[in-house]
């Protein structure tokens, strides 16, 4: 079902935790590489993040049940087994050949106005629109309505989704700046609150619902299936991300400050991307298209499936198996 609020207080969530580790720690969101490096080669700039992202499940478990996703059945045989081991793999083949996911491509690429990661978000979102529509099928919503209804929060989820959005934007922009200095244990505390920020963001948005990330693709085949929520997360994540990025210029020099170069608030150092368009080749758009079937398949990006890990452990693990043998490939 269409949920303008819960996915415009997500969007800002997710907005807010990307752009914040940017500004603060001078490294992107990109949760595929964050999560193949835990996985791979765990350090201190990769598990505090996806340590937080696993934390993210425990406030909402506990405060507000009702945001957590319901999840297909986990895997029950041999078939579907190794059906999840299979999407795995290629979820982790198709995101580290393609240099990146949903989080590092679209959301932080995007707003940074990177054209390889619009590239490779074009690809992969239009092979899981086709994937979706005419390989996996998509859900109709409940009781046949229409899966545009929108529905809004109860009072209590209203009031955790602001307390959560407006306890975040305080974080990041008045206490962090003024309690934690330049140190690798700052940058370490606040990758974990990023990673803390970005999981509650991806609940409360519906990112972390596969059925609603389905249903967003339904409007190339079937309108009454067609939940646009998720389109929401460009105007409220991806454009305050933009913004942010164009004012702060991280990385450049700003004029009316005497052109002395910006430094993010905990870091010497900026760590952004330094590959163009120039550095594409066929492995890079076959990655691509691979994470995009990932996607259209089962409607998981790594983020989302890093939190149904935690809540399916049984599908986590087979899911996570097939994710690390594609990244070891």
């Amino acid at each position: 079902m269409f949920t303008p609020a819960h996915t415009s207080l997500g969007a800002l969530l997710l907005y807010q935790s990307s752009s914040s580790l940017l500004l603060h720690n001078g490294s992107v969101f990109g949760i595929s590489s964050l999560l193949s490096g835990v996985m791979l080669n765990p350090n201190r700039d990769n598990v505090p993040i996806i340590a937080g992202l696993l934390s993210s499940v425990l406030p909402i478990y506990l405060f507000m049940p009702s945001l957590l996703p319901t999840y297909p059945a986990a895997p029950s045989s041999w078939a579907s087994l190794l059906s999840t081991v299979g999407t795995g793999f290629l979820l982790g083949w198709g995101t580290k050949s393609g240099k990146g996911c949903t989080s590092g491509h679209m959301l932080c690429g995007l707003s940074r106005l990177s054209p390889r990661s619009l590239i490779a978000t074009t690809i992969f979102f239009t092979t899981a629109l086709l994937t979706a529509n005419f390989v996996s099928g998509i859900p109709p919503c409940p009781a046949g309505i229409p899966c545009y209804t929108p529905v809004y929060p109860s009072s209590s989820e209203l009031m955790f989704m602001v307390g959560a959005t407006t306890l975040t934007f305080v974080t990041n922009a008045l206490i962090v700046p003024r309690t934690l200095d330049k140190s690798e244990l700052s940058r370490s505390i606040f990758s974990y609150l990023a990673g803390l920020q970005f999981g509650t963001g991806l609940f409360i948005s519906g990112m972390a619902d596969p059925m609603k990330v389905l249903r967003f693709f339904a409007f190339l085949t079937d309108p009454a299936r067609f939940d646009p929520s998720l389109a929401l997360i460009i105007l409220f994540g991806i454009g305050p991300s933009l913004i942010t990025y164009l004012t702060v210029k991280p990385g450049q020099y700003v004029s009316h400050k005497g052109e002395k170069p910006v430094k993010p608030t905990l870091a010497e150092t900026w760590r952004l991307p330094t590959a163009t368009v120039a550095d594409i080749d066929w492995v890079f758009v076959l990655g691509a298209m691979v994470f995009g079937v990932a996607w259209g398949l089962r409607g998981v990006c790594p983020g989302p499936a890093v939190l149904r890990s935690v809540l399916q452990p049984k599908w986590g693990l087979a899911e996570m198996a097939g994710y690390t043998l594609g990244s070891l490939i």
